[in-house]
């Protein structure tokens, strides 16, 4: 509970709100990933297939509405993406960059 809290308020910080679907699935997709790192190496095929299993939705759908959340972080609240992350970007994360990107962060916060 205390991760989805954690996970929740970061993305309020980075501009990304509850209306958006990818909200959701980013907050499970994240927590998935903390409870088992290797989930990064397979995103695709793993994480978004257990994103969707638990939404009832398909892994497309989960991908996109990812990209969604992206694409509004990017546009609003970019330089606050590039201090999570740590590093400047010439380009929009993809998501499982962004998600990699939202699991270190916590991960070092979590772990400290």
């Amino acid at each position: 509970m205390t991760e989805t809290i954690e996970i929740r308020t970061l993305l309020m910080s980075l501009g990304i709100g509850p209306k958006y679907r990818g909200f959701q699935y980013t907050i499970y997709a994240v927590t998935l990933t903390l409870e088992d790192e290797e989930r990064l190496f397979s995103v695709t095929r793993s994480l978004y297939g257990d994103v969707a299993a638990h939404f009832s939705t398909t892994w497309n759908c989960v991908e996109r509405n990812i990209r969604t959340v992206i694409a509004v972080c990017w546009k609003n609240n970019r330089e606050k993406l590039e201090e999570i992350a740590g590093y400047h970007m010439t380009k929009q994360p993809t998501p499982a960059d962004f998600i990699s990107i939202l699991y270190n962060h916590l991960y070092r916060k979590i772990s400290a």
